[in-house]
């Protein structure tokens, strides 16, 4: 098969208006609600989710513009995770779902996402379909009179999502001080929701987005302020976050980082001793540390490695059947639970293995 000329592991991105545009939103908009529309037989319903870049809302409205021309509804998740849309679209039955979002990248730049019915990361063959259009090889009809679509407002679908993420968690944190750093990008809003419900003592920094600031000085890829306000506070953990949410480090209570790595040994160990690591295996890329190899094999416990990129970590789960696997970056997917890497989820497990073993991180 060839490979796609647009859309990479992670979507299609670029700077706003230049080497990703309006225009191309409108076109994905129309192919998708096409194709879906003709293959299903009925009125497409694609979910659309996007982070808090300026840019964000053209192009939410540029997909909605196409989408409808070409008979599809559109239902609006308005600023949410990544990870969040891949759920709602799973458990909620789209046809597809589109994330507006370039992760961790500057607010200039942004990206579209596409993900299949089943939350997970579009297939090569359909993306190389979406690629002949922008490429004008092939013309598609426009919808007409009652077939043309329309918008839908699903916030509600962002409120269900938190309340599964509350469901996740085993133990109350009634009286644990958590450092949240939202990177002033798409978990600003769900993030505290997540942790007060569960009874945390919450310190948040970076959640007062203002359309420039994503990532600027701030979130996963700036752990140094997370790690002084901890210390400052005398916070017991801090969780940093990236633009889209879809990564998660950590930052114990005297500051010492605790990287994806650290993360897939802490909960790869701990769901050994359960009985729950199927296969006795995680899954890591060619990135991991030296060290995480040497600490797992002292564990007794085997591991693949595939490619940079969850895409490919979570193409080895499917295969495998593999629960937990990620990268270095924070990007960790727990399969059992999600079809992407979800950043306020892996806090939620790494906050599980803390109080389960009564233990500082």
């Amino acid at each position: 098969m060839a490979e796609c000329k647009y859309f990479g592991t992670d979507g299609f991105r670029g700077e706003a208006n230049k080497s990703l545009n309006f225009d191309h939103a409108i076109k994905i908009g129309r192919f998708l609600g096409w194709y879906y529309g003709k293959n299903m037989g009925k009125k497409a319903r694609v979910l659309i989710g996007k982070d808090t870049r300026r840019s964000s809302y053209m192009f939410e409205y540029a997909l909605c513009t196409g989408l409808m021309a070409s008979g599809a509804d559109a239902y609006i998740m308005h600023v949410t995770t990544t990870p969040s849309v891949a759920y709602i679209t799973r458990i909620d039955e789209f046809d597809c779902g589109i994330m507006i979002s370039a992760s961790h990248n500057p607010f200039y730049d942004n990206g579209i996402k596409i993900l299949n019915g089943k939350g997970e990361k579009m297939e090569d063959e359909t993306l190389l379909k979406v690629e002949e259009y922008l490429d004008g090889k092939i013309d598609i009809p426009v919808a007409e009179r009652e077939s043309i679509g329309r918008t839908v407002d699903y916030v509600a679908g962002r409120n269900r999502y938190i309340g599964y993420l509350i469901s996740m968690s085993k133990y109350s944190f009634k009286g644990i001080k958590v450092g949240l750093d939202c990177a002033n990008g798409a978990s600003w809003q769900i993030a505290k929701a997540v942790y007060d419900a569960l009874g945390a003592k919450t310190y948040v920094i970076n959640d007062s987005p203002d359309g420039y600031n994503i990532n600027t000085d701030c979130g996963s890829t700036h752990i140094e302020h997370l790690q002084k306000f901890v210390v400052d506070n005398g916070l017991d953990i801090g969780f940093a976050f990236d633009g889209d949410a879809d990564r998660c480090l950590c930052v114990d209570e005297k500051g010492n980082v605790v990287t994806g790595d650290h993360i897939i040994y802490m909960y790869g160990v701990y769901m050994k001793e359960r009985g729950k690591l199927l296969n006795n295996k995680v899954v890591t890329t060619v990135m991991s540390n030296f060290g995480l190899y040497k600490a797992l094999d002292k564990a007794g416990i085997d591991y693949d490695k595939t490619k940079v990129g969850d895409k490919y970590v979570y193409e080895n789960m499917v295969q495998t059947g593999n629960r937990i696997g990620g990268e270095q970056s924070g990007h960790i997917i727990f399969s059992k639970y999600a079809t992407t890497g979800d950043g306020i989820l892996t806090s939620l497990k790494v906050m599980e293995v803390m109080l389960a073993k009564e233990k500082r991180l």
